[in-house]
């Protein structure tokens, strides 16, 4: 037996165990860089995500990671599976480990920052809503809060901190995150990135949400 048999072997394990424990969910997979679940679902297959194999304890505050339990044979990472507890990405599916997951709690949007051209005597340029590129449109990711933030200049009595985000979403080939590049969400929100790390689980996003 070799690895790839294994493998698929671990893979067809999870499926049997699940069909015991798990709920109905619609896998997805992006074809494009705008709205990776307005497509056509790839199949329907019961999960169970987990803290650990034991089931012993619960999910906590600030964590967005789960370990997912289902047949992985037609599953690739960056896939997103919506069901019973909302909406997951497959953030990695290592040779013969656990398969992670990322639990999504908002759909966000990445857009490029593209600077008005000069008017006037003065060579000045700013960002405007209407210069802005977008880059992905509609993308399930993890928003939670990061640090605690950090004061303003002026430092007035009613100032509060400037929060700080930690985003995670999947990739799409040929779009690569910069700082400055601006993300939007389902609730208004708008975040200015930071530090974008490209990792092969996905981008990892520290973001500063913007003064509204």
């Amino acid at each position: 037996m070799n690895g790839s048999k294994l493998i698929a072997k671990v893979y067809k394990g999870y499926g049997k165990a699940v069909q015991r424990i798990g709920f109905s969910y619609q896998q997805f997979r992006a074809t494009s860089p705008n709205s990776p679940l307005v497509t056509t679902a790839q199949q329907s297959l019961p999960c169970s995500f987990t803290t650990n194999f034991t089931f012993s304890q619960p999910n906590k505050y600030g964590q967005a990671t789960w370990l997912g339990i289902f047949d992985g044979t037609n599953v690739e990472p960056g896939d997103f599976l919506v069901g019973r507890q909302g909406t997951y990405f497959v953030a990695a599916m290592q040779d013969l480990l656990p398969i992670y997951c990322v639990q999504c709690n908002r759909t966000v949007s990445v857009l490029r920052v593209s600077m008005d051209s000069s008017v006037g005597q003065v060579e000045y340029g700013g960002d405007t809503v209407a210069s802005e590129q977008v880059l992905m449109s509609g993308w399930p990711a993890s928003v939670l809060q990061g640090t605690k933030g950090e004061q303003n200049d002026a430092k007035l009595p009613g100032d509060v901190r400037t929060p700080w985000w930690a985003i995670l979403m999947p990739a799409w080939p040929g779009i690569v995150l910069r700082t400055s590049d601006i993300i939007t969400d389902d609730i208004g929100r708008r975040y200015t990135v930071s530090s974008a790390e490209l990792t092969d689980m996905g981008w990892r996003i520290t973001a500063m949400q913007s003064q509204v």
